[in-house]
């Protein structure tokens, strides 16, 4: 498992959690050891730019079988799934621009001092 993660810079916590999640199956030795193909590196840069595109890791169990290591669709079923995704995001991106905004009003505002202040000066 090291070398794995010294070729894909992914902790060996991430790669036991992708094989939980049915992302990445390495074989087992009879020892119990696992042991990567290459195509398990290229598997690994898939899903760690899957999941940087704000996909699940259930999603990108779903997918993960229709895209190529370019990040092209092969399976024409994925592309409305992604663009659900994309929808989704698109949303989230909306309500933080919002949020965004209401932040920007109140830093915008001029510092008001408080009643408080207010008063123990006047004494």
């Amino acid at each position: 498992m090291q070398a794995m993660v010294a070729r894909t810079g992914v902790s060996e916590r991430l790669l036991r959690y992708y094989e939980e999640q049915g992302l990445l199956r390495p074989e087992r030795l009879p020892s119990g050891y696992r042991e990567y193909a290459e195509t398990d590196v290229e598997l690994v840069a898939r899903i760690r730019a899957l999941l940087a595109a704000g996909l699940s890791t259930a999603t990108i169990a779903r997918v993960l079988p229709c895209v190529t290591a370019e990040l092209a669709p092969t399976c024409p079923m994925v592309l409305a799934e992604l663009n659900q995704e994309r929808n989704r995001i698109s949303a989230s991106i909306d309500v933080l621009e919002e949020s965004r905004r209401l932040l920007d009003s109140v830093l915008s505002k001029p510092v008001v001092s408080s009643v408080t202040e207010s008063l123990l000066t006047a004494l």
